[in-house]
């Protein structure tokens, strides 16, 4: 007796639909490989332009905050109303005199930061930021040493530049001699990168940095505090506000978010390249939309087949899911390679692309969200597709 065929019930299970679709996305993505590589540009495209204007923004942030992360300190004690470091509001001296008094305390080392002209061979001056330190800690720097070494500070009238402006400041070299505030100074070596968002630090003892600045011997700009190893910052913290009267005294992370806030509120730096990096990911959303949505139109019979075969507006969301995430995270890949090469091509002591690795993988998880929105797009116009209009 022959087997009787029964009418199918039942759909396959969404997982069987999913990994169908997935496997008809990706051969119709490969199938027209100029709308592939059309597409894929697009998010590439996408990905250099925000993480380009991205990674300006937080190497710029980074220059107004390097000291305050770079400095060897666990708390910093600051003038009362302090937002940012740099030259202007002042603290006594005797603030850095009653830290030191605090147990667990292993240095308290007042910080000076002061605007100075540099005369140059040739005429004319440039401008300068004199740091500071006192001997032997130098807690607050120099780092990147290409020339040089902290120790020439302790020279009489020596201070160490910034690499990256020997050419402006006249062909500067180890030994040369300039005048700085109307006395004359040798460079005793360099750094690499200490240019915040202004002139480039010029780093002097401490003495020697009052003196060029006039700054009164009972005031400073800030106080570095190094803890001993075990001490409990929170109550070496508190005995230093006790001492200290109307100082601020934070943590490192705290100075760190309270300059980053500053920049971000009240600085052009905030309003002006904040505003490009949302320009960018609009603009890169724009594309990315437009190569999806093109990408669907160009293939609208394709998907009236695949309709006339049973497919249901859900078997396209897959389809169209999976596509978004192959384009998403591709396209991320290449762009984030194109990034990489940029920022090796321009890395330079006054320009800096900073890449976290919280924006890396921010970028593949943004873009393949933007490819999903956009072919969310997309499938509003398949759902008015008509099986029908492939017999035509």
């Amino acid at each position: 007796m022959s087997a009787v065929a029964r009418p199918i019930g039942t759909r396959a299970s969404l997982l069987k639909r999913f990994a169908t679709m997935a496997k008809v996305g990706v051969r119709m993505m490969f199938f027209d490989k100029l709308k592939l590589v059309g597409t894929l540009v697009g998010v590439v495209f996408a990905v250099v332009l925000s993480n380009q204007q991205a990674g300006t923004f937080m190497g710029l942030l980074y220059k107004n905050r390097m000291i305050v992360e770079r400095a060897d300190a666990d708390l910093w004690i600051l003038p009362a109303g302090a937002e940012t470091f740099g030259p202007g509001k002042e603290l006594p001296m005797s603030d850095a005199f009653q830290a030191r008094t605090v147990p667990g305390v292993a240095f308290a080392d007042p910080v000076l930061v002061g605007a100075a002209t540099i005369k140059l061979p040739g005429g004319g001056t440039e401008a300068v930021t004199v740091l500071g330190l006192p001997y032997p800690n130098y807690a607050s720097g120099p780092w990147n040493l290409v020339k040089g070494d902290r120790s020439v500070l302790g020279r009489p009238d020596t201070m160490i530049f910034e690499d990256g402006d020997r050419e402006t400041l006249g062909g500067l070299n180890v030994g040369s001699v300039r005048e700085v505030n109307g006395r004359n100074i040798t460079c005793g070596g360099f750094t690499w990168g200490m240019i915040p968002f202004g002139p480039s630090y010029a780093v002097a003892d401490f003495e020697l940095a009052r003196e060029l600045l006039r700054m009164p011997n009972d005031r400073a700009n800030y106080v570095a505090v190094k803890l001993e190893p075990g001490a409990d910052r929170e109550r070496v913290r508190s005995d230093i506000r006790a001492r200290v009267g109307l100082s601020q005294v934070v943590t490192k992370d705290e100075f760190a978010i309270t300059v980053r806030k500053y920049v971000l509120q009240k600085t052009a730096i905030g309003i002006t390249l904040g505003m490009s990096t949302l320009v960018g990911v609009i603009v890169g959303f724009v594309i990315v939309s437009l190569s999806m949505f093109s990408a669907v139109v160009d293939n609208i019979r394709e998907f009236g087949t695949l309709k006339a075969l049973g497919a249901t507006n859900v078997d396209l969301a897959f389809l169209l899911l999976v596509q978004s995430v192959v384009y998403g995270v591709v396209g991320s890949a290449f762009g984030l390679m194109a990034v990489s090469q940029m920022a090796k091509g321009i890395r330079s002591a006054k320009l800096t692309l900073i890449m976290p690795p919280w924006l890396t993988f921010g970028t593949v998880g943004f873009m393949v969200l933007m490819c999903c929105l956009a072919s969310g797009l997309a499938l509003l116009r398949l759902r008015k597709v008509e099986p029908a209009m492939v017999f035509r």
